[in-house]
């Protein structure tokens, strides 16, 4: 049959060549021919043979690229699916019922998930699954963070050398004339290490009895185990990094060290001891301030006579003038109290003369009044953003458009103030007494208009009253240029009081209630200094261990700390 094939190949009236036997025609799809196995080929000439087998060997692996990009899909749509998946729940948790809604916290918790399925689903496409599916496929530039990281940080080199550096011509050994270089960040796992202090004795052999040693270097707990610098990272892995004692005591066992929870909460106390007069220091120098944020939060405390928890409350104080290029250093203060009367805010506030910025809370009231005890009456100015807020949940619950129009108001105002941020006092009052003054004069025309037209006891009635009961609050950032428009500098510093609440769950009694208050003043106020909390804390704790003089309290300030270099 193949004889006849090679004899009977002619050229067709198409003017293709094929087998007028069998159909055979060079260049055609193969998957179609049937009629010649292996033995026939023999019988081809060698051009014929030749085609055959080169369309037959790119058949095979177009069939096997077929497959792999099959496979490829398939599992890029199950990935695809998972993610829309999540999408789909995560704006559920963002935009659906209030009741169902994820806190901030819970939140982010689930976009760090989220990344990682994207991130998962990245490294998939980039390898094609199990194998890849395109081998000639030009590789994707790699994300390096090269030129990002800290120049501060220890470089560790390791030179990779060829496996032998001879020419393969026998010229010799070849000459250096570069090198690639790229850089990694590692991790070193929290080691300890015990330091052993040696203090030769020397004596003279002339003079009997005469010994001469160093004194032994000052410790903050005498006798104790910890170095300074350890007390320094229990107090910022609990009160920074929200890890409760007993978790760090288990961490801790990984390295073998048998720490209990009571011998680091032990450390923890006798620190709190010496860094309670920087703390009070802080405090005087927060009262001296013209204008502060204030604004509290609950701290579970446990009640041992009744074997329950009672809600006592961390009061926030806070100075931020950087809106308005102020010179001091920006500071917050926590203080315990275990209630939330306003007798407490009069009490932190002794002292304190000036404009200070709150929600609408009516315990801060009393600080109004002339008989207010502790300085002159305080004046008051609210935070626009609380207004907002109770606008934007009618809006988002009931789709008010009531609510909706005076969001878009107090819309018009912020972005005002995004616009005079840094400036000075004077720019933003000029700013505001030509741009914002109008929108407030106008808001108030509209919130008397609307609230003729509603229920007093409706809904937006409530909301519209919240507001006009602090009408001359919200204003007085129009008569004042280091006035911010809202608290939301001293909220921001509460958040992480609310991270350590959930991981702790409360505090032992109301004396741990106030160390919690020392601790997170400290490290708040480094952050809002961009000052790192550990080597604040390890230095002062050292320099209080040898003896800081009480008249230079100040150079322990949280915002006077420069690191010593190493």
């Amino acid at each position: 049959m193949g004889g006849v094939c090679a004899d009977r190949l002619r050229q067709s009236d198409s003017g293709k060549t094929r087998c007028m036997s069998c159909g055979y025609e060079p260049g055609y799809n193969l998957s179609m021919q049937t009629s010649h196995d292996d033995s026939d080929l023999d019988a081809l000439p060698a051009a014929i043979k030749a085609a055959f087998l080169t369309e037959r060997a790119a058949r095979i692996e177009a069939e096997a690229r077929a497959g792999q990009l099959e496979k490829h899909n398939s599992h890029l749509e199950e990935y695809a699916k998972r993610l829309e998946y999540l999408v789909v729940e995560f704006k559920h948790a963002l935009y659906g019922k209030k009741s169902e809604r994820l806190d901030p916290d819970q939140l982010a918790l689930a976009f760090e998930d989220l990344e990682t399925a994207i991130g998962e689903a990245e490294s998939t496409g980039d390898s094609g699954g199990e194998e890849s599916f395109s081998p000639d496929k030009p590789k994707r530039r790699a994300k390096r963070n090269l030129g990002h990281l800290p120049k501060e940080l220890p470089r560790t080199e390791r030179v990779i050398e060829p496996d032998s550096i001879q020419c393969s011509c026998g010229c010799g050994e070849m000459k250096r004339i570069g090198e690639d270089r790229s850089e990694r960040l590692d991790i070193i796992p929290a080691q300890f290490r015990v330091i052993v202090t040696i203090r030769p004795k020397y004596a003279c052999r002339s003079c009997e009895g005469k010994v001469i040693q160093a004194s032994a270097p000052a410790h903050l707990i005498e006798g104790a185990l910890p170095s300074e610098g350890l007390i320094a990272h229990v107090l910022v892995s609990k009160w920074a990094d929200h890890l409760p004692l007993y978790r760090q005591s288990q961490i801790y066992m990984r390295s073998g060290l048998d720490l209990h929870r009571s011998t680091l909460a032990n450390w923890a106390g006798k620190a709190a001891f010496h860094l309670r007069p920087i703390f009070n220091h802080m405090t005087e120098n927060l009262k001296s301030s013209s204008k502060l944020f204030m604004d509290e939060t609950t701290a579970p405390v446990l009640d041992p006579g009744r074997g329950k928890t009672k809600t006592g409350y961390l009061w926030a104080i806070a100075r931020d003038d950087r809106g308005w290029n102020g010179s001091d250093p920006p500071c917050v203060l926590f203080n315990y109290a275990p209630g939330r009367s306003g007798k407490h805010a009069e009490e932190f506030l002794n002292g304190f003369n000036g404009i200070l910025q709150v929600d609408g809370y009516a315990g801060y009231n009393r600080l109004t009044r002339n008989d207010r005890n502790g300085g002159d009456p305080v004046m008051l100015a609210y935070c626009w953003a609380h207004a907002r807020r109770k606008l934007h949940d009618l809006a988002e619950k009931s789709g008010s458009q009531i609510a909706i129009e005076g969001l878009k108001q107090i819309a018009a105002l912020y972005q005002i103030e995004a616009n005079i941020r840094g400036k000075s006092p004077q720019q933003r009052l000029a700013v505001r007494q030509a741009r914002s003054a109008p929108i407030v004069k106008v808001f108030g025309i509209w919130l008397k208009q609307q609230r003729v037209r509603v229920s007093p006891k409706s809904r937006i009635g409530e909301k519209l009253a919240y507001i006009a009961n602090h009408w001359d609050g919200l204003q007085l950032f129009l008569t004042d240029g280091r006035v911010e428009i809202d608290s939301n500098a001293v909220e921001n510093t509460i958040r992480p009081i609310a991270l350590n609440r959930k991981n702790a769950l409360f505090a032992g009694h109301d004396e741990g209630g106030k160390n919690w208050g020392l601790f997170a003043s400290l490290i708040e106020t480094c952050k809002l200094n961009g000052i790192n909390p550990f080597d604040y804390l390890k230095a002062t704790l050292e320099a209080l261990a040898s003896g800081h003089p009480q008249s230079r309290i100040d150079e322990l300030m949280p915002w006077a700390f420069k690191k010593k270099s190493t």
